[in-house]
């Protein structure tokens, strides 16, 4: 009987067993679909939006025109019709070619720039992030103005670049966004004004290809993801670049730069790919010249430049680099009164066949904005491997 009874049990067991397998789990199983079910998907890419723009100029009639009261100036509406487009942007470049050494050396224009400090503010709430000062203006001012510029911009939250108060500072740091890491540099020909220096070298980079060959290799040895180097140098008003520009972005590239920016011609000059040399980054591009971003300069070619944006991805599994992006916003400077007065302010030259944007403009404005947004796109298509055009229709 009692043998019986065992079978029976160990035959309801069986069943059971067999019934609710499929609801229990070893423990190694339990694991895996815990795994399952808690892996996320990690995205691999990640990217950082960069915009260039040329020479920030401020010559007297733009601070006149600026000026509110009591020596108090309102720079904003410059940078107002752009100023969203600009602040979508991760990084944001430009070339600030004035000092700011303050009311006591009194406001001038060119030859030997000194611009109010409201100028900076503007100039952030517009969304940049770094200004170049070595360029040939930097020492406008003298030693004491470069010293101002770059404290009134660290307190408006602008990197000055380019240019420093002592010998020993460092120009190999790397900035971090999203991610990448990246590194810049910045060199100018030569300074205009040396009567206060007795050695101008010290306090703003020139152009010297044994230190930007050291100033690369130092980011490289900070594993820097990408190396971005500005340049002011070339021939003013000269659409084509001259065998000096040509030799030094060629040496520049060999010792291991990615990208490539120019300023001082004050217009356009050209774009061309090439392919970088020991980088992270497989194809690099340089921009000769971007052209003025604002400035009284209202003849043809300097009346406008162009805003250059491009972005960098990196996946973060294999550290490749690469440009996954690039384009450019022609943009015109439009100098006039409106109804607030008069203002300088940096439109997009493709709005010159936009019916009623901007009803401040006369006949001849439209007629210049129109060359202007032309002439852009020549000046980087003539020779050059094209970026597409971007657009901003307000």
């Amino acid at each position: 009987m009692n043998s019986k009874i065992f079978l029976l049990f160990i035959l309801i067991s069986a069943i059971f067993y067999w019934v609710l397998n499929p609801f229990y789990k070893s423990e190694a199983e339990k694991v895996e679909s815990l795994q399952k079910v808690e892996t996320v998907e990690i995205d691999s890419l990640i990217s950082v939006s960069f915009s260039a723009v040329g020479d920030i100029m401020c010559h007297s009639t733009q601070y006149n025109y600026a000026w509110v009261e009591n020596d108090s100036f309102d720079f904003n509406p410059v940078f107002s019709v752009v100023r969203n487009y600009l602040r979508e942007k991760d990084i944001l470049i430009g070339n600030l070619e004035t000092v700011l050494a303050g009311n006591t050396k009194k406001y001038s224009g060119y030859p030997f720039f000194n611009s109010p400090n409201e100028l900076a503010s503007a100039i952030k709430n517009a969304g940049f992030d770094f200004l170049t000062l070595a360029n040939n203006h930097a020492s406008d001012q003298g030693l004491a103005g470069i010293e101002r510029t770059i404290d009134v911009l660290k307190k408006v939250n602008i990197i000055p670049l380019g240019a420093n108060i002592s010998d020993s500072s460092d120009n190999s740091n790397i900035f971090v966004r999203n991610g990448l890491r990246f590194g810049m540099l910045s060199y100018t020909y030569g300074t205009n004004y040396n009567a206060n220096f007795s050695n101008p070298r010290k306090f703003i980079n020139h152009i010297d290809t044994v230190k930007i060959k050291n100033d690369i290799a130092k980011l490289k040895s900070k594993n820097a993801d990408l190396i971005i180097v500005l340049f002011h140098f070339g021939e003013q008003y000269q659409k084509k670049i001259n065998s000096y520009q040509k030799n030094i972005v060629d040496k520049t590239k060999s010792y291991g730069a990615d990208i490539i920016i120019g300023a001082h011609p004050h217009i356009i000059q050209k774009f061309e790919k090439f392919k970088t040399v020991d980088a992270n980054l497989d194809s690099g591009f340089v921009v000769y010249s971007l052209g003025n971003f604002v400035s009284n300069q209202r003849w043809r070619y300097s009346d406008g430049g162009i805003i250059f944006n491009f972005e960098i991805t990196k996946n973060i599994f294999t550290d490749s680099v690469y440009v996954s992006d690039i384009n450019y916003l022609p943009i015109w400077v439009f100098k006039g009164t409106t109804e607030k007065g008069k203002e300088f302010i940096v439109l997009p030259s493709e709005n010159f066949d936009s019916t009623n944007t901007y009803d401040f403009m006369t006949e001849a404005d439209i007629d210049s904005m129109k060359r202007s947004y032309f002439d852009s796109i020549e000046q980087l298509t003539s020779e050059s491997q094209i970026p597409k055009i971007d657009h901003l229709i307000k």
